[in-house]
């Protein structure tokens, strides 16, 4: 409802400009054209003084609108440098806006021609184009300079202590995939892929497969305040990699390994006290159209302790024992009745 009042009153607006333009041609025929001119030109310039003024309102209401829909605190170390980075692209052009179209609307009312002043007109000045194409581009260059720093930070090499995990897309979930007890990702081979017991084509003949641990719902487990280097692949068609709570994105692109690091600064837990909200989780999002089920491509992190990401390990079955049960070791067959009678005969004997 409130939307169509909206529309409603703008389009009165230009309904109350159409008529007020007519109004004058009616009365330039009536009284002279000179006359009138001098009329419009101040009707039009206390326009655009209100006009200005409706959108510094508008501006500063959709600032407080948005305000509440910004995300949290950063979640990771080099989050905080994109949000810091945000907020000076944001200070710097900000500035520029306020000042140009304050300068633009005043000079449409302080400089208008009226009966004893006529408007200066002048097509070009060589001194005014330098100034304003070299100033903005040596702006522009500083800030494309912190964002290409901060690029290099988490597409650099990881820290030799960074747990190392593989996250691949496909239509449409994520499959994430951690190394075992050696510490190394085994490798994969496209051609052997199969959504019945393989789905990211893992080569069972690299020994390092065996202990690997694959979660085929997207959830990625990561440790707190350690290092962690995604090596993010695709199987199908691009998806991206989106983690906006940690301020990092990558495409993952099919056939090629794109990475990059970061390390997590608050758990989960800690979030969900930040934000007051106990249902809060982190989120894996695909920030890259991939098809029409592209809105439930949707993953989860979990920021935890070492001792509850060690507790969380320990309960994972590999994927090899989950691909191959026949060749998974058999637990050991619980003893029949009259096994257990003749072994505690044989305890009572022996005493």
């Amino acid at each position: 409802m409130s939307g169509f009042i909206s529309i409603l009153l703008v389009s009165l607006v230009f309904v109350i400009i159409y008529q007020i333009g007519k109004a004058s041609e009616y009365a330039a025929a009536m009284k002279g054209a000179e006359t009138v001119k001098y009329k419009t030109n101040r009707v039009l310039a206390w326009l655009l003084v209100g006009f200005y003024v409706v959108m510094l309102y508008g501006i500063w209401k959709c600032n407080a609108y948005f305000q509440g829909m910004m995300l949290p605190v950063a979640a990771s170390e080099n989050g905080g440098k994109f949000d810091s980075m945000f907020m000076i692209t944001l200070v710097v052009t900000g500035i520029v806006f306020f000042l140009t179209q304050t300068l633009l609307f005043w000079f449409a009312y302080r400089y208008q021609t009226t009966e004893t002043r006529k408007s200066h007109y002048f097509a070009h000045s060589n001194k005014l184009e330098l100034v304003w194409t070299t100033i903005p581009a040596i702006v522009m260059a500083v800030l494309v300079a912190v964002g290409l720093k901060n690029w290099a930070t988490f597409t650099s090499a990881a820290p030799a202590d960074a747990t190392v995990v593989e996250i691949v897309g496909k239509q449409f979930n994520w499959l994430v995939r951690y190394p075992g007890k050696d510490k190394e990702i085994g490798k994969r081979d496209f051609r052997k892929i199969n959504d019945a017991n393989n789905v990211l084509g893992l080569d069972w003949s690299d020994p390092h497969n065996n202990d690997d641990i694959i979660s085929q719902k997207g959830e990625l487990h990561l440790v707190v305040n350690k290092p962690v280097k995604l090596l993010i692949g695709s199987r199908d068609v691009i998806h991206d990699v989106g983690l906006p709570h940690f301020r990092l994105k990558m495409d993952a692109v099919p056939g090629i390994t794109t990475t990059m690091w970061f390390k997590p600064t608050v758990t989960t837990e800690e979030m969900k006290k930040i934000t007051n909200n106990p249902n809060f989780v982190y989120e894996i999002s695909c920030d890259q159209m991939c098809g029409k089920g592209h809105y439930s491509m949707r993953g989860t992190i979990i920021v935890e302790t070492q001792e509850q990401y060690d507790k969380w390990m320990s309960e994972q079955q590999t994927y090899y024992a989950e691909a191959n049960p026949a060749a998974a070791p058999a637990a050991p067959a619980a003893p029949k009745a009259d096994e257990k009678a003749d072994t505690n005969k044989k305890a009572v004997t022996m005493k």
